[in-house]
């Protein structure tokens, strides 16, 4: 039997005071929506549908390219209704699991138990025991079978005690989800059509209903305000964390980390606090990542370091490279092995090869730098006219001594050494001194002008 997936994102989500649609919130740097959509895919549903409305063609268009298929529910009138719009186009031999694009923490596994515990023909829903279930469907059982689900507004003293609720989460064989929409009414206190009525429909036709137990109130949560992203985004940190650390990462406060992507790690890596993932990052065996670092879509490999407050962005690094503090490293940024990039350097779409160094208060830009480089404090990689971007190449050895200006295009050659001080702006061969400067001249007795008025 195939699986179909029915996504219901419709919502307005008022509460968020927000332009963004609520399913487009973001999560651990993802939308609501996109978290959900990963669960399906890893159910390796055939068919996965979205019942889109409020916001629809900024929700379609944020998963474009996506093997999706589009359900517009252009009234808001419930849940069995979100539904309906999705059924025309699902195949009748398929399991229906339904979800929500508000609910982005369920996990596969808590779906998958449930999809793989409803017996062929049965339906099942998702519930939760909670404390306080105040505002929420009550799930009513006989036994181990669930009989109806009574929404808080229609509930009874009696049901309103029941601790169990329903999360809105269910399969069902879509021939019988068919047929039992199509008779839905909306004779209750909003006037809508309740998905969850699809429940006494089922027992009035002799099939049994399962209730299947999430583990914790937190995976099933829906997300309807700023409160509640908050909440959500703190459990989903906790949880990547969690796994990280079982798998061997050490973390300085594993509350003082966020990961907006997927982060990698080998062996014996080190992450201090406040530190910050986004993107696809990679960490190699043994490396440390020290406080108040940001790294997006970037590969640092084995025994690399971070110092303190860099910011690091679709670079590279090879082995034991030192990288800070307070150094940035923009795209297209690739340093070889035991390259040490110190504080309040900038390097953009530049290679520096095994060994050299380039320390203090530099920019380097589209430029190619050997083996064994010392590239002194203050140098300047003059890398645009105004119009176009030139490169800069330094070979093996080179020295470049402090405040030294290359305006590129510009070739210096191996084991050269350029004088501090010097704005070299014409190509330098192998083994040569270069140094270009204006003579210094002395005026004695000389003393500087003062404000007027000034005695």
């Amino acid at each position: 039997m195939g699986l179909s997936t029915i996504i219901l994102a419709a919502g307005q989500g008022t509460r968020m005071r927000s332009d963004l649609p609520k399913v487009l919130q973001t999560l651990a740097g993802r939308p609501l929506l996109g978290h959900v959509l990963d669960c399906a895919a890893a159910l390796g549903a055939d068919d996965v549908c979205v019942v889109y409305g409020h916001g629809g063609e900024a929700v379609r268009g944020a998963f474009d390219g996506q093997a999706l298929r589009w359900a517009l529910q252009a009234e808001q009138l419930g849940t069995g209704h979100a539904v309906q719009q999705a059924m025309p186009d699902t195949p009748d031999g398929n399991q229906v699991l339904v979800l929500f694009g508000d609910v982005p923490l369920l996990t596969p596994g808590t779906c998958r138990r449930l999809v793989e515990e409803t017996p062929a023909g049965d339906v099942a829903v998702l519930t939760v025991d909670m404390d306080d279930p105040t505002g929420y469907g009550r799930v009513i059982r006989e036994g181990s079978s669930v009989t109806r689900i009574v929404e808080e507004k229609d509930a009874s003293a009696g049901e309103k005690a029941v601790r169990e609720i329903n999360t809105g989460v269910l399969v069902c064989p879509a021939n019988r989800l068919r047929a039992w929409l199509d008779n839905l009414g909306n004779d209750n206190a909003q006037g809508e059509y309740y998905l969850t009525d699809v429940i006494a429909m089922a027992v009035a036709d002799g099939v049994t209903v399962h209730g299947v137990k999430a583990d914790t109130w937190t995976e099933v949560m829906g997300i309807n305000d700023r409160k509640q992203l908050a909440e959500a985004e703190r459990t989903l940190q906790a949880r990547l964390v969690g796994e990280l650390m079982q798998q061997g990462v050490g973390f300085a406060d594993p509350a003082r980390v966020d990961i907006r992507g997927t982060l990698t790690c080998g062996r014996d890596v080190f992450i201090d606090v406040n530190a910050v993932f986004e993107g696809d990052v990679e960490l190699g065996d043994g490396v440390t990542i020290e406080s108040n670092n940001l790294v997006r879509d970037s590969r640092l490999g084995a025994r690399t370091v971070v110092h303190s407050n860099c910011h690091i962005e679709g670079a590279t690094t090879g082995v034991s490279c030192e990288i800070g503090p307070f150094a940035r490293l923009r795209p297209g940024a690739e340093l070889a092995d035991d390259v040490k990039v110190g504080n309040f350097v900038e390097v953009k779409k530049s290679t520096i090869a095994d060994g050299s160094k380039v320390n203090h208060l530099t920019y380097i830009g589209d430029s190619d730098i050997g083996k064994d480089v010392n590239v002194g404090a203050g140098t300047i990689t003059c890398n645009y006219d105004g119009a176009n971007k030139h490169k800069t190449t330094i070979g093996d050895g080179a020295f470049i001594g402090s405040g030294v200006e290359l305006v590129a295009p510009v070739s210096i050659g191996a084991g050269s050494t350029v004088g501090a001080g010097s704005t070299i702006s014409k190509d330098v061969g192998d083994d040569q001194l270069v140094f270009e400067r204006a003579r210094q001249k002395t005026v004695p007795g000389w003393k500087r002008p003062q404000k007027k008025g000034a005695k």
